[in-house]
C-alpha cells in the first residue's frame, strides 16, 4: 500500500459562484425553482448573468468548497477539477491554492469556458442557483493523478460527477486507485435531481464502493424511496460503513454499523446565506474522520463548520475554522 501524505483528496466541478441577492418577484420572472439547483446552457447563464444585479465572484463548486473548509480546519489535502484558462478559471486557480489546497490539473485551453454557478440568495437565505457546467466537464480519467489518489487517506468525490461521461469514468478510475491502495472513499449525493436521475447507479455504486457517504434528509429519503426522514433512516445501515445524514436546524445523524448519533446544529447568531452548508459538514467530518476521531465528534466539527459558513455570504469560510475546534 502507498504511503499516505495526503489526508484527502477531493475530486468535483471546478465552479466559480456568482452570488447576488434577489427577491422572490425576480425568481417568478426568470422562471426560477427556488431552493434547486438547475443545470442552464451557456446562452441562459449569459442571459441571467445580464439581469443580475450586482454579484460577488468566488470559487465554488461542491467538492472545492468542501476541500477549502478541510485546510481552513488545518487538513492536509487536494483537488480535481477541470477549468478554462480563462478569467474565471484564473480565479478558481488562485483562491484554491490560497485556501491552502494543492491544484494542479492541467487548464483546459480550447473548449467550453469555465464553469460558474449563478447563486441567487432570497431574503429567508435560501439559494437558487443556476449552474453552467461548461469546462468542468470535460474533467476525465486522463486528470487523475494515480500517485495523489493512492497517497489520500480519503477519496471524496461528489454526485455532480455523475452528469457527464468522462466525468464519470475519472471518478470511475480514482476510487479503483484509492480501492487498490487501500484507502477509503467518500461519496456525495449532491441534490435530489441528482438521485432521481440516477438512482438505481448510485445505490449500485454505493454499496459496492463507498464507505463514508454524505447526503441531506431529501436526498437519501429519495435514494431510498422512503416516504419521510424516519423511515429512510432505516434503509441506511445496509448501504456503507458510516452515513452522515444532515437536516438543517435540526442537525444531523450520523449511523454506523449499530451505532446513531443525533448531532445538535451549530448555533447561528443569523442564517444569512445556506450556500455551502453541505459541503462545509463533509469538511467538518472528514477532518475529524482523518484525525481517528469517534463518529459523534466528527457530526459537531462537521456542525461547527457548517454554522460558520451560513453565518456569511458564500460557500467559504471566512473564518479560520481551526479556530472553532473544542479544544482536545
Amino acid at each position: 500500500m502507498a504511503q499516505a501524505y495526503l489526508d484527502l483528496v477531493g475530486i468535483g466541478n471546478a465552479v466559480v459562484d456568482v452570488l447576488t441577492h434577489a427577491d422572490e418577484t425576480f425568481l417568478v420572472k426568470n422562471g426560477l425553482t427556488k431552493g434547486a439547483m438547475t443545470l442552464v446552457d451557456v446562452d441562459q447563464a449569459q442571459q441571467l448573468y445580464d439581469e443580475m444585479g450586482p454579484a460577488v465572484e468566488v470559487s465554488g463548486g461542491s467538492a472545492s468548497n468542501t476541500m477549502a473548509g478541510f485546510a481552513s480546519l488545518g487538513g492536509n489535502g487536494a483537488f480535481v477539477g477541470k477549468v478554462r484558462n480563462d478569467q474565471l478559471g484564473g480565479i478558481f486557480s488562485h483562491d484554491i491554492q490560497a485556501a491552502g489546497v494543492r491544484y494542479d490539473t492541467t487548464l483546459a485551453t480550447s473548449g467550453a469556458p469555465t464553469a460558474r454557478c449563478l447563486i441567487f440568495v432570497t431574503p429567508d437565505a435560501q439559494r437558487t442557483m443556476q449552474t453552467y457546467l461548461g469546462a468542468s466537464v470535460a474533467l476525465g480519467p486522463d486528470d487523475i493523478n494515480e500517485d495523489l489518489i493512492a497517497a489520500a487517506r480519503v477519496t471524496y468525490l461528489e454526485g455532480y460527477l455523475w452528469a457527464s461521461n468522462s466525468s464519470r469514468e475519472a471518478l470511475i478510475k480514482a476510487v479503483q486507485i484509492a480501492a487498490g491502495a487501500g484507502n477509503k472513499v467518500s461519496f456525495t449525493l449532491s441534490d435530489a435531481f441528482l438521485v432521481d436521475a440516477f438512482r438505481e447507479d448510485f445505490l449500485a455504486f454505493i454499496r459496492s464502493h463507498v464507505n463514508i457517504l454524505f447526503a441531506n434528509e431529501v436526498e437519501i429519503t429519495a435514494l431510498v424511496g422512503a416516504k419521510d426522514f424516519d423511515d429512510a433512516l432505516q434503509h441506511t445501515r445496509g448501504l456503507c460503513e458510516v452515513v452522515a445524514l444532515t437536516r438543517s436546524e435540526k442537525g444531523s445523524v450520523v449511523t454506523a454499523g449499530d451505532e446513531m448519533h443525533v448531532i445538535d446544529a451549530a448555533p447561528v447568531d443569523q442564517v444569512t446565506d445556506t450556500t455551502g452548508a453541505g459541503d462545509l459538514y463533509a469538511s467538518g467530518f472528514l477532518f475529524g474522520y482523518t484525525r481517528d476521531k469517534d463518529f459523534a465528534a466528527c457530526g459537531h466539527i462537521g456542525s461547527l463548520a457548517a454554522g460558520e459558513i451560513i453565518s456569511h455570504f458564500g460557500a467559504r469560510p471566512e473564518t479560520t475554522l481551526a479556530d472553532l475546534l473544542p479544544a482536545d
